[in-house]
């Protein structure tokens, strides 16, 4: 497959009729154009402003990504013969994208211990078999768990009833992607999320991206990247990989970058995976041993800056440049714009988080921008690039296993209740407490838990396990084949622009959208709050909640203006359908919401660089035709690549390691193998690797961050090896003509 020369432009356009063409231009218009906010990445296209427009107004503003979820969610719906005819171990044999593509689910589904297949049956029955399984079961004996596709009133419903029903082991999705963030920055800020709005951004002089791919994985930040260029600005790129849609870019809304292109990245840095906090400590350095720290802001804002400060000094340059795996020189350079420059955002995404260290990431990152007075200012600060619509709005709903105090405190005075205070447990603890048989029930809130997992074995072990597991989807996914229960029941809900009533999401700025909603496209799906209504009456009661005047979202919100902090203009939204930003988190004064109401330096030690011999570090890795587990594409156009199961390596690699390009190969981690993986060269920092998620979960082993609890998906030590004739005859490829006549 030709790679192309630069990302978006005329093949993204192309793409866009293709998908017109796919469901009808009108119908596509009229969906895309619709007052909800995006459904998939966090940068909040879309809410009242009208469709297509970002949180300035500024319109168009629409993505492949967009379009990919969109068209999925206009597909016909699934018919009771389809699971008659297609069984367990036929779609097993499915990809991620075939099950995708094969419908929207319309009526709830059930699968016993002794099924082969899936059968539909009523929502009353559905609604009972999980009600009856939650009042058999004890609360620490059941978990709740969210992905970021809902809206803020489900969310904050559901994780309601799990509280008054009696347990705290509630999670959400960004425990695997970006709870590394909220916790580093909680610890050295007093606020988990960005600290600047969309037109801080757009404002700087220089944006360093670092660990991410937002050409293939959030492209509606490119066209702010292409501001910042055309203004005069500067953007640093730092990832291990040299990304095509990073170095040119031709953003289709912009008709001079559509016909000429947009060079992206000032400099382009490529360290080994995990050498962030090396390059980091390095960039402070220099920063320091030229004195172009700033003082008054270090002197009033912040503290820990002295210990600090001589940490960075007893770092020596000859472990900077062989833990990060970039020369002096190069080092010298970021140092020298950062410098020059007045108005400096940092962004970042999983390639900080994803990581043992990975809280160390962010809090580097932080220290870096506190030296020169990068925080607490219009203009200037730090944001993660969350990569789901709305996982930052389920976090503020208190989808979490601790709620903080203020959220609790007040929970308990609004219903006159206790709230249970027993130990909640992260993503990968409720996993874990299932594979033990700790754990005998699990409710899903949209997402892919099975699909989003490290080690894939783990995750089947750990949901197989479960008495009853229950997802909430709109389509069908490879948990619902590989990560079922004893009992599976899959209820069939809308997409928010399907919703009867108006929802809110909350962008990765702290932008809380409203969505229209819209006429539901088939019928029976129900409303994921109306659900989770019907549980709780069940279950509980209407004691200390009416649950029947909680189906009107209104009063949801009501109860989350009283509720969460920041929240209260949430209360108006009905009368005013005005849009906001969420109280005390854009930081613009130089104060921060810390005890002390000062920023934090962290003292971080480089971790050594992991891997020797003949080991590679992998990262896993999202493909162009992808949003987070939905493989909408097989193809990868970026990255030249016209299948999945690949790994990408540097030519030195792939010469030192006696391999071929396009021949198969074995690669194996401490947790797992995978076989017939064809060898394919890529623009990568030697020692590195990377491969596709989520099927390269096989190899990741479910090691932590200690502090965040976010799985170390981004440095996988490997091997890669040329696949024996043994290994072909085993696993059945190529036996027949293999063997002699």
């Amino acid at each position: 497959m030709r790679r192309q020369k630069s990302g978006g432009g005329w093949a993204a356009i192309a793409y866009t009729l293709r998908m017109a063409n796919r469901v009808g231009w009108l119908r596509l218009w009229k969906a895309m154009t619709a007052r909800n906010a995006c459904k998939t990445c966090a940068l909040g296209m879309g809410g009242q402003k009208g469709g297509m427009r970002n949180e300035q107004g500024h319109w168009p503003e629409v993505c492949k990504k967009s379009l990919q979820a969109m068209v999925g969610d206009m597909q016909a719906g699934l018919r009771a013969e389809f699971f008659q005819r297609y069984g367990f171990a036929e779609l097993r044999r499915l990809s991620s994208r075939e099950l995708e593509v094969c419908g929207r689910l319309t009526q709830p589904l059930y699968a016993g211990p002794t099924d082969a297949h899936y059968r539909v049956i009523g929502w009353d029955e559905a609604l009972r078999r999980v009600a009856d399984k939650w009042k058999e079961t004890s609360p620490n004996e059941t978990f709740v768990y969210a992905s970021g596709r809902s809206s803020n009133e489900a969310g904050f419903l559901l994780q309601l009833f799990a509280r008054l029903y009696g347990t705290n082991y509630v999670n959400n999705c960004s425990f695997y992607c970006h709870q590394a963030s909220g916790v580093g920055l909680t610890a050295a800020l007093g606020t988990g999320t960005a600290t600047v709005s969309l037109d801080d951004v757009e404002h700087a002089d220089l944006f360093f991206l670092i660990g991410g791919n937002p050409a293939s994985n959030h492209p509606r930040l490119m066209r702010t990247l292409l501001m910042i260029r055309r203004r005069g600005g500067h953007v640093i790129v730092i990832n291990p990989a040299r990304e095509l849609g990073l170095v040119n870019f031709r953003v289709p809304s912009d008709v001079r970058s559509l016909l000429f292109g947009t060079k992206i990245a000032s400099l382009y840095v490529q360290p080994h995976i995990g050498g962030d906090i090396a390059l980091l400590t390095g960039v402070a350095k220099l920063v320091l041993e030229r004195n172009e720290v700033d003082a008054a802001f270090i002197e009033r804002s912040t503290e820990g800056y002295e210990l600090f400060r001589r940490q960075v000094f007893d770092s020596s340059w000859e472990e900077i440049e062989r833990s990060s795996g970039v020369d002096h020189e190069t080092i010298e350079r970021i140092a020298e714009t950062y410098i020059a420059a007045k108005n400096v955002v940092f962004g970042w995404t999983m390639g900080i988080t994803q990581h043992e260290h990975g809280v160390a990431n962010v809090r580097s990152i932080v220290n870096l921008a506190m030296l020169r007075g990068m925080l607490g200012r219009p203009r200037a600060g730090v944001m993660p690039i969350r990569g789901h619509s709305n996982v930052q709005g389920i976090g503020s709903m208190g989808f979490a296993p601790k709620l903080k105090q203020e959220v609790f405190d007040k929970l308990e005075a609004a219903l006159g209740v206790k709230l249970p205070t027993s130990p909640g447990l992260d993503t990968m603890g409720c996993m874990k407490a299932a594979e033990r048989g700790d754990v005998r029930a699990a409710l899903c809130l949209g997402g892919n838990l099975y699909g989003s997992n490290p080690n894939a074995a783990f995750a089947g072990r750990a949901l197989n396990n479960l008495d009853l597991v229950v997802y909430l989807s709109t389509s069908l996914n490879t948990g619902h084949v590989w990560g079922r229960g004893r009992e599976t029941l899959i209820l069939p809900v809308r997409t928010r622009d399907e919703e009867c009533q108006k929802t809110t999401q909350e962008s990765m700025f702290n932008y809380v959208r409203l969505s229209d909603g819209g006429k539901p496209r088939h019928e029976g799906p129900r409303s994921e709050v109306d659900v989770t209504c019907a549980l709780a009456h069940s279950i509980l009661g209407d004691r200390p909640v009416d649950w029947s005047t909680m189906n009107r979202h209104e009063n949801i919100r009501n109860l989350i203006a009283r509720i969460i902090p920041g929240h209260a203009k949430m209360a108006e939204m009905d009368s005013t359908n005005e849009e906001f930003h969420i109280d005390g988190r854009i930081l613009h004064d130089g104060t921060f919401p810390t005890r002390s109401g000062k920023a934090q330096f962290a003292t971080q030690a480089m971790p050594p660089l992991r891997g020797t011999g003949r080991q590679l570090r992998l990262m896993t890795v999202r493909s162009e035709g992808q949003f987070n587990t939905v493989v909408y594409e097989e193809e990868d156009i970026y990255r030249g690549q016209d299948r999945r199961d690949v790994i990408l390596m540097n030519p030195e690699d792939i010469e030192r390691l006696g391999l071929r390009v396009n021949q198969t190969a074995t690669v194996r981690s401490d947790i797992g193998v995978m076989h017939h993986i064809l060898v394919r060269t890529l623009d990568i920092r030697a020692g590195n690797a990377m491969m596709y998620y989520p099927e390269a979960n096989a190899l990741v082993p479910t090691t932590v961050d200690p502090e965040s609890k976010t799985p170390a998906f981004k440095s996988v030590l490997i091997t890669v090896e040329p696949e024996s004739l043994l290994e072909a005859v085993t696993e059945g490829r190529q036996a027949l003509a293999l063997v002699p006549a």
